[in-house]
């Protein structure tokens, strides 16, 4: 077997990529119960692909103004009806095609609306978001040309997400999330129209909770629970295969004693074999998940 030093080099590319941005927004109260939020962002990119094997250089230049704007309408004190559109300007700036050109950037826009409320004199919130993602020029790996890659035509994601944080009662505090997902190829020439996203599972859920004792011996020591659900996930653009579902405990036992502070946290807590998420191409290995782990910290606060 060669030595793999001495081996020539199947592409010898670098990308370098020069990034401006300036951004200006404003924040306006028409009363009390109406605020809007306005912004813009300028970008401008230039982008240098210099081929060392074919002895060659590519520079690009890109620019764009994207803008940014949300309201929000509190009929009720307790209460918070919000909505917000934003478009978003990302460089591909690691990948280039079988030919050896640069990507396009990848473009986008996102639009969000919900309900956000408050229980407990404060303490507890909550968030009821529907949220619609929609995604011009994203890189994937070419199906010709596993060294190379294409942009895909377009990508949307659309769900709603539910969000529960906050103080339960005196030392028991509270986070859950769930969140449906809907994410498919909407348009293009590579993969099928209305195959799903790798890696994005139509449901998911997490909780964690804690509890900590406010007085006795033993004020200051806590304890903690929840879980992770991720639903079923396809494993590429083609849609060929899927990773299963997953379902891991974490727990944690905790110690505040003045500006002391004691941490064990065990993630895994049953040891679950899952597939965290897949790589593309799958040839890569798809990426296992963290076996049982157990974390400890000491820290002091001065």
């Amino acid at each position: 077997r060669p030595d793999s030093d001495t081996l020539p080099f199947i592409e010898d590319r670098a990308i370098e990529t020069r990034r401006l941005g300036i951004f200006a927004q404003d924040r306006i109260a028409f009363g009390e119960k109406l605020f809007l939020l306005a912004g813009l962002r300028y970008d401008t990119v230039e982008q240098i692909l210099t081929d060392n094997l074919e002895q060659t250089e590519v520079s690009e230049t890109y620019n764009s103004v994207v803008p940014r704007v949300g309201v929000v309408y509190k009929p009720s004190s307790p209460i918070s009806l919000y909505a917000s559109y934003s478009q978003s300007f990302t460089p591909n700036d690691e990948d280039t095609t079988s030919e050896g050109q640069l990507l396009e950037p990848e473009e986008g826009e996102g639009f969000e609306f919900g309900v956000k409320s408050e229980f407990l004199k404060g303490k507890l919130f909550t968030t009821l978001a529907y949220f619609n993602i929609d995604k011009q020029n994203v890189a994937t790996e070419d199906p010709d040309d596993g060294f190379s890659s294409v942009t895909t035509g377009e990508q949307s994601s659309q769900g709603i997400e539910l969000d529960v944080a906050g103080e339960i009662m005196s030392g028991w505090n509270v986070i859950a999330s769930y969140a449906y997902i809907d994410a498919e190829i909407s348009e293009d020439i590579n993969f099928e129209v209305g195959n799903r996203l790798f890696n994005a599972p139509e449901n998911s859920a997490s909780l964690w909770t804690t509890y900590q004792l406010q007085q006795g011996n033993l004020q200051g020591l806590g304890f903690g629970m929840g879980f992770n659900f991720v639903g079923e996930r396809e494993g590429n653009l083609e849609n060929s295969y899927k990773l299963d579902s997953y379902f891991i405990t974490n727990a944690a036992v905790f110690y505040d004693r003045d500006k002391w502070r004691f941490r064990l946290n065990f993630k895994n807590l049953f040891d679950v074999d899952y597939i965290a998420g897949a790589s593309e191409p799958r040839e890569r290995g798809n990426d296992r998940g963290e076996p049982f782990t157990v974390l400890g910290s000491i820290s002091y606060e001065f």
